[in-house]
């Protein structure tokens, strides 16, 4: 699924039944190597749990929904195994979906899918790399040139057609982020009562719908490792509907941190992200070059831009409730509610509120 370094020993608590999972492989996956099946976790996710699974020269990758109660409608496996099904054979950046299983083997739903290598980019620029003449530049296009791709796909000829209801998107997003914000809520982080009164205020009349990816970013994307701004893959098409091209346009932006951003928005996941590194597009360089390539009219991105906050926010906050509520022992989420804090506040700052 990523780069053949990132994945890491199972995570305590995180382990997954090896017997199972060798008998649901033997069989479903035909030509089968005879072997010691061999599970290694990929460390870099948030949410969904993605596990590398080998047997001598035959890999692939375990995708199941995080551990304890999660928020309804989330972390719907058959859902993004249909997604790639119905993608992957007329956009080769999504990769192919193997076999799916309801919760028989593991007591939870999961999917196995091909296993891709190459690059990730993520917080740095690789030494080796450091030298290409404007690769910033370069690997920022291939990003834009590669959204307009996806929102170009007609997914009338899929199966997506009988999964998706794009009439109303915008409507739905924004009051059913709102409901699962104040659901997963906790006493330290901000109710962000005037932020959400000013998104049901401006919710934008969407004018057409598109392929959307929704989680649209550099660590979700691998690039060859011979031409290293050709992007070979695309990742975690959890949230993947169709619906209004200018939202995810407006979440990946919410990703794209520039080095002059608050300390907080920059560092709230983690390191920053490469995009803070000389050379890459500019948030508002990246607008310019998608509206110049799709033709789309982007006077409204400033509201798109300020619910994408409010809706990371609602993700980052349901990430930090499985930790307070015991559902997760990983640290890496303990002061989580902070970010949360910080986007409400940048999304007020977005939509003019500060």
């Amino acid at each position: 699924m990523m780069k053949t370094n990132d994945t890491q020993s199972v995570r305590k608590g995180e382990e997954q039944d090896i017997p199972r999972i060798e008998a649901f492989l033997e069989e479903n996956i035909p030509d089968l190597p005879n072997g010691k099946l061999e599970v290694r976790q990929f460390g870099a996710g948030h949410s969904n749990l993605t596990y590398e699974l080998r047997v001598k020269d035959w890999v692939a990758v375990l995708r199941r929904p995080p551990l304890g109660r999660v928020a309804p409608k989330a972390h719907d496996m058959e859902r993004e195994f249909r997604i790639l099904k119905a993608l992957h054979p007329i956009f080769s950046l999504a990769p192919e979906p193997y076999v799916f299983d309801s919760g028989d083997c593991l007591g939870s739903p999961f999917f196995i899918m091909e296993r891709r290598n190459g690059r990730v980019y993520d917080d740095v620029v690789p030494d080796d790399l450091r030298g290409i003449d404007r690769l910033g530049e370069k690997l920022s296009e291939e990003m834009v040139d590669r959204l307009v791709e996806l929102h170009s796909v007609d997914y009338k000829k899929t199966d997506l057609v009988n999964m998706v209801k794009p009439e109303g998107f915008m409507e739905r997003q924004v009051h059913g982020w709102i409901k699962r914000f104040e659901k997963a809520g906790t006493e330290d982080v901000v109710s962000g009562k005037r932020l959400k009164q000013w998104l049901a205020d401006h919710i934008p009349n969407s004018r057409e719908s598109a392929v959307i990816h929704y989680d649209y970013k550099f660590n979700n994307a691998m690039f060859d490792t011979q031409d290293p701004v050709k992007m070979t893959g695309l990742f975690d098409w959890e949230m993947t509907t169709v619906g209004d091209p200018l939202a995810d346009l407006g979440a990946a932006m919410s990703y794209w941190i520039e080095p002059d951003d608050p300390y907080l928005l920059r560092t709230g996941l983690g390191k920053p992200p490469i995009t803070v590194e000389e050379g890459f597009y500019t948030r508002d360089q990246f607008l310019a070059a998608y509206a110049e390539k799709s033709g789309r009219d982007l006077a409204e991105i400033s509201v798109y831009l300020t619910f994408a906050y409010f809706k990371l926010a609602g993700i980052v906050q349901q990430i930090y409730y499985r930790y307070k509520q015991g559902q997760t022992n990983d640290e890496r989420f303990a002061h989580m509610n902070v970010f949360v804090n910080q986007l409400i506040e940048h999304a007020e700052h977005t939509a003019g509120l500060t």
